[in-house]
């Protein structure tokens, strides 16, 4: 880790924060959007330990929310898990960044030893199969994702949320994001305003945020994230605020994840 004053101006955070920090394990599922965003303020914060998926190469049509890419990154169809390393290692160069072009599903071992994930991925199906597989593993799992709806002549609706999925906790069937009608909808076009409409500002705000949560809950710097973390984003109103679901929410222990399903999969030979 870069020594002198670099982390001076966080010592808000505690005592032992930084070697905190610095030794958490960061999986990062999905650099896109949203993803990159958090590789390169995880980098500022000091992090210096990553496991980071991602199938895609650059496109032209990425530069528009991309963080790291540039044109030549087109060209040359760099894939994006080697930017974020990029982007990583120019501000941390001895980081422990280790990258996956590839989907997370197709290689999902160095998950499993992650002391937080993120997960930037695309969909309800890949948001169920992510939390399924961070619940196992006792991991905590911080979501994020936005969308923009189009509702006849009024404005495009811009729309998101942040949901920290922790480990017994209610997770994102207890708390109404993942529903079965959803699931079931899930080879129709998401969102209706463009193939997977993303700009570059929404996408900054719901990272932003949750490498905030992602600190806290590592340093319990505020002493507060003690309750279910589910925040919506409203993109027209320039707003972060906790869901309204949350008021009717009485989950104590998720019914989903039983607490002694954790671990690999246990198949027994049916006779």
């Amino acid at each position: 880790m870069v020594a002198g004053e670099r982390f001076s101006r966080q010592s808000f955070l505690g005592e032992g924060a930084q070697a905190i920090i610095g030794n958490s394990i960061i999986g990062l599922c999905g650099q896109g959007g949203g993803g990159s965003h958090i590789a390169q303020q995880l980098a500022h914060v000091g992090f210096q330990h990553y496991r980071i998926f991602d199938g895609d190469v650059a496109e032209d049509s990425n530069l528009n929310r991309l963080v790291g890419a540039t044109v030549e990154d087109c060209l040359m169809e760099t894939r994006k898990t080697d930017i974020a390393e990029r982007t990583i290692k120019r501000l941390q160069p001895d980081a422990d960044v280790k990258v996956y072009s590839c989907r997370w599903q197709d290689h999902p071992e160095p998950l499993r030893g992650c002391d937080l994930i993120f997960g930037c991925v695309d969909g309800f199906g890949e948001r169920r199969e992510l939390e399924a597989s961070a619940r196992r593993y006792l991991i905590p799992l911080i979501d994020i994702g936005m969308d923009i709806h189009c509702v006849e002549n009024e404005p495009p609706r811009m729309a998101g949320q942040i949901i920290l999925s922790m480990p017994g906790g209610p997770c994102m069937f207890c708390l109404g994001f993942l529903n079965e009608q959803a699931l079931a909808r899930e080879g129709e076009r998401y969102g209706d305003a463009g193939p997977r409409p993303q700009v570059v500002w929404p996408n900054g705000v719901l990272a932003s945020t949750a490498v905030g949560i992602a600190v806290d809950l590592l340093t319990d710097w505020t002493r507060s994230l003690r309750s279910v973390v589910y925040l919506e984003y409203d993109g027209n109103r320039n707003t972060v605020k906790p869901h309204p679901r949350l008021q009717y929410i009485q989950v104590t222990a998720c019914p989903h994840y039983p607490a002694d399903q954790i671990g690999d999969p246990v198949y027994r030979r049916v006779a």
